[in-house]
């Protein structure tokens, strides 16, 4: 008789948890829909700003390739001139200002892969969300039906608007999987490289140089001015 009873009380618990849960479904379900929309609009946001970065990014660039250009010009005039003090000082310029037109190089390249993978996660959430809300109506739309057949005293069974209340919200949180493994890549994208051990080297003295100094800038400079230099020009 014991054992009877605590069936019976099991029992109760368990239809009383599955009646709470199909009466909430659909309120988790919005929940969740409305948080997904959320995302992709903060997601559509930070890719209309990463865009905007990259074309302010292109337009200092070619400022500068301008500035680079026409101070490198008058530096090869003075030096034409015999003013070899001012052409130094422009030489040392114009190393700091191809060093920072490396540094763009490499930013914009970082943007132009941030701006991809994102418009790759906004599409790919837009797509999701756009079948979450179809999955959504087809879950009411099915809830409505087995109400009413209940009503009319034909309904048994597992509800099917529960079912496809729950594979709907399978699918939901495999959106929120995708666009989280997509801000963590991003994330990687974004963090800034050490200083190599090339650049390392390269500093102390040791192995190619690769980026401009002074030095090798007044070099090229001197060459410029000799190869514009009249012939026969003591």
């Amino acid at each position: 008789m014991l054992n009877l009873l605590s069936t019976l009380v099991r029992g109760a618990a368990a239809r009383a948890a599955e009646d709470l849960h199909d009466q909430h479904a659909f309120l988790i379900l919005e929940q969740q829909l409305r948080d997904a929309a959320a995302a992709l609009d903060d997601s559509r946001r930070t890719l209309a700003l990463a865009i905007a970065q990259e074309a302010a990014d292109a337009k200092r660039q070619a400022a500068l390739a301008e500035r680079i250009a026409a101070l490198e010009a008058s530096a090869v005039a003075a030096l034409s001139g015999g003013r070899e003090d001012l052409a130094s000082e422009a030489a040392e310029a114009l190393a700091e200002m191809e060093q920072e037109a490396k540094a763009l190089e490499t930013t914009r390249a970082a943007y132009a892969a941030e701006v991809a993978a994102l418009r790759r996660a906004v599409r790919k959430g837009t797509h999701l969300f756009a079948e979450l809300e179809r999955g959504q109506r087809i879950a009411r739309a099915s809830e409505a039906v087995r109400r009413l057949r209940a009503r009319r005293g034909q309904g048994g069974g597992s509800p099917a608007a529960l079912a496809e209340a729950q594979a709907t919200l399978r699918r939901l949180r495999e959106a929120q999987a995708a666009e989280a493994a997509s801000d963590e890549a991003l994330t990687i994208i974004e963090a800034a490289a050490p200083e190599s051990l090339c650049e390392r080297l390269e500093e102390a003295g040791f192995g190619p140089r690769t980026r401009p100094s002074a030095g090798s800038v007044m070099e090229r400079l001197r060459a410029k001015a000799r190869s514009q230099a009249p012939t026969g020009a003591a």
